[in-house]
């Protein structure tokens, strides 16, 4: 799936492919990482950020890339990427450019017990891509994804913090209505 996304300053190619591990496993571990930072920045205190920065260790990146990796073996479609290597790219600070700017990780069909529907685990956009319409285009590929499993009950959820007021308005965009009430605490 290709889209055309306006940047702002032109229209740039971004294709919405499969995630491959093999080439893609360094770049994706990078949006993941700005994912879960900006969920610790941006939508809780200094202690929600430090207990989410204190996670991104080694062991935790072998550990969910590896996660990743057999989630893709069963679905091959569950975790797609925004790539946009035919497109100026920003440097990930080695010197080389990254082409993927985003990603989006549906649970595979098997995991759908969890919540007896669909799961949109994560989708995440690289902040200089965002408001382009790459997240749209990824949210695409989410549905299609999620229509293709045979589900407990035909529904895709996800958990979306509340003081994430963006992704709140994007979801609420695409139809989501509140559907009960995630709580947690420490174990």
């Amino acid at each position: 799936m290709t889209g055309e996304a306006d940047a702002g300053d032109g229209d740039i190619d971004i294709d919405i492919r499969p995630y491959d591990p093999a080439r893609d496993d360094r770049a994706l571990w990078a949006l993941k990482t700005g994912f879960e930072r900006g969920i610790g920045a941006e939508t809780g205190g200094d202690e929600k950020e430090s207990a989410y920065e204190a996670k991104l260790t080694d062991d935790y990146r072998e550990r969910w890339l590896a996660w990743v990796e057999r989630c893709v073996d069963e679905d091959p479609d569950c975790v797609v990427v925004a790539d946009a290597s035919a497109a100026d790219t920003e440097s990930d600070g080695t010197g080389e450019s990254d082409p993927l700017v985003g990603y989006a990780f549906v649970l595979p069909e098997s995991l759908s017990f969890i919540w007896d529907a669909a799961v949109l685990n994560e989708i995440y956009l690289a902040p200089a891509s965002r408001g382009t319409g790459v997240a749209d285009d990824l949210f695409e590929a989410v549905l299609a994804c999620a229509r293709g499993q045979d589900l407990p009950l035909d529904r895709l959820v996800l958990d979306v913090d509340r003081e994430n007021e963006r992704a709140r308005a994007f979801y609420e965009r695409y139809g989501f209505e509140h559907w009960g009430e995630m709580v947690a605490r420490g174990l």
